[in-house]
This record gives structure tokens, sequence and C-alpha cells, in this order.
């Protein structure tokens, strides 16, 4: 069985009152009318079933996250509205759809643990997803803090997605946005290695080592900066005489080259075999997970899914490695039982 960990859907019940109540909702609809499979589960099938009945897909909400959308006391409720409308499909279709990942309003952190409990509890949700970064502020922020323990007891994944638009950071001082995709080609994968060090130096590992997080796209820029979050960051504190650079090491109990192997990643690498060899390289068969990041390829959803299986299927791994990558991992960590 190949189970996709990582794939991306608009439900409708949640399009509509996005696209209802926020600008940047509006945009959303511009650009996913073009890719039906978002937000329609008819044409969801007409994409995933030339793979068969053996590929299966674990649903996450796509961007823009929910606190981008709405401030602190609307975002609850497109909360339900996401993590319900996915629920009705994976109950709808279980055979496809073996589960969710819950989406919350991380913006009102309240809300989102009794989000968790509600997804996990009464939805059957497989998880949480997060993003590399909440409205610009860093995922190390303490209020977070019950939120990693509460996912470290039920011993379930967080799903990590960079977040990051052209306009949030520009690439020169001298510009005010960021021109030709550099802010998703590079920017991305930057954010996603930052989001992972800042977790790391917060000693998140120590608190909770067996806490699951899966770190998309390969776990960014880790695995191919590997001797530079080893002996490079052992150095930490060296290059600049800031007290918080020189105190960072000293509280942490493993050198932060061995908590960077602690976490997950998946195969959306878009089709390419040195950069999946490199980060199982780096992560080890045993924290790697199938997923595709559909439906956001030129054919709008079957593209990514079938250049996945070719690298994963072309890869130097053996059998059990990738037994491990399609089904194994997955059903280990989301509890599956299918």
């Amino acid at each position: 069985m190949k189970i996709d960990v990582y794939n991306h859907i608009l439900p409708k019940p949640y399009f509509d009152k996005m696209v209802s109540m926020s600008e940047k909702g509006a945009y959303m609809m511009k650009r996913v009318t073009e890719i039906p499979m978002l937000y329609d589960v008819e044409a969801r099938f007409e994409k995933i079933n030339q793979f068969g009945e053996d590929y299966v897909q674990i649903l996450s909400l796509n961007l823009p996250p929910l606190e981008v959308l709405a401030g602190p006391e609307d975002s609850p409720e497109l909360a339900r509205i996401a993590n319900d409308s996915m629920a009705e499909v994976v109950a709808a279709h279980p055979d496809r759809f073996p589960g969710f990942v819950a989406a919350l309003p991380l913006n009102n952190i309240e809300a989102s643990l009794e989000e968790t409990d509600r997804a996990i509890k009464t939805l059957g949700a497989k998880g949480i997803q997060i993003g590399s970064n909440i409205n610009g502020g860093p995922l190390d922020d303490p209020a977070l803090n019950p939120l990693w323990a509460k996912m470290a007891d039920y011993d379930l994944p967080i799903w990590l997605h960079p977040t990051r638009s052209a306009s949030d950071i520009p690439d020169y001082r001298t510009e005010n946005r960021s021109y030709y995709d550099m802010w998703w080609v590079f920017g991305w994968p930057y954010e996603t290695s930052v989001a992972m060090g800042r977790l790391v130096f917060s000693g998140i590992f120590d608190r909770h080592p067996d806490i699951k997080i899966i770190a998309h796209h390969m776990g960014g820029m880790i695995p191919y900066f590997d001797g530079r979050v080893g002996p490079g960051l052992d150095q930490l504190g060296k290059r600049n005489e800031d007290p918080t650079d020189v105190a960072a090491q000293g509280k942490l109990q493993l050198r932060p080259y061995e908590y960077f192997h602690m976490f997950y990643a998946d195969t959306a690498v878009f089709g390419s075999i040195p950069a999946t060899e490199c980060g199982l390289a780096f992560f080890g068969s045993d924290r790697v997970l199938f997923a595709s990041d559909a439906p956001f390829d030129p054919e709008k959803g079957s593209g990514y899914i079938r250049e996945t299986i070719r690298v994963i299927d072309n890869i130097t791994a053996s059998r059990e490695d990738k037994y491990k990558i399609y089904e194994g991992n997955a059903r280990r960590l989301l509890k599956l039982d299918i």
C-alpha cells in the first residue's frame, strides 16, 4: 500500500466560508479554481484512481494558515468547519482517505488546545498541522508549549508546513517583495529549516523525546546542510557574543546535530532522486514517509504522485526500507488499522 501522508484539500464548506470572510480567501479562490481536485472530491478521484486502490491519502488543509485568514475570535470557527469537513470526506470514503490532519487556529492558543482534543477524540484526526511561523512569530514561543505537551501525550504526529509569501520577506533590503518565486523555491525550505532549528534549541526533544514532528519536503535544507547543523552548530556562540547564542548549547542535553535526526520527513521533493536519497541518508528509513504534495503539479493532481512513486521505486534502498517509506512508518505513527 502507498499511504500519501502529505497532500492537500480545501473541502467545499470550508472553502466557501474562507472566501466569504477573508480577502486572502478570495485570492485563494482565484488560484484554486484551476485545481478542481482541491475542493471537488469527485475530481480528486479522477486523479488518484489511476494509481490503484492501494494508493490512499491522509488529507490536510491547504494554505493559507487559519491565523492568516482570520483574527483570534473568528479563526476557531474556521478550524471547526475545516476539521468537520475533512472528517466528513474521510467518513464517506474511508478506503481511500483513512485519516486527516487537524487544522488549528494558532492565533488563539486556548482554542487550539480545545480543537486539538475535539479533532482527535471526536473526529478521529491523526495529528495536527502547524505552519513554520505563526503570523511571523517563531515556534519556540513558550505559549505553544502546552500544545507540544498535548501532542506528546497523544503520541500522534505534528505536520510542519512551510509558510511564507512573496511580500513577507524581500530577498533584498532595497526591494519590497521576493521576485521570481524565490520566496517559494528557496524561502520555503529555509522557513522549514529555521523552524526546525528553533524547536531544537527550545529544548522540545529534551522535554518530549518521543514527540513526532514530520517536516515537509524532506526537512527543507537540513539533510544537505548536514555539516552545518553538525560541526557548524557545535561552534554556536563563537561567531558573536550574543548571550542567547552563547548560552544555547549549555541548555541542551545533546549536540544540536542529534536533535535534527529526531524529526521525521516526507518524500515531497517533486521527483528528485538525489534529494530523496540525501534525505533518506540523513533521517533514516524509520523516519521518512511517502508524500506527494498533490495537487500542485502541472497536471493539477496526478503528476507529483506519479513522480514520487517513480522516485521511491528507483532509489537505492532495500525492499524493507521502501515498505517502511510507503506504508510501514505511516501505519505506526498514525496508528492506522487499514
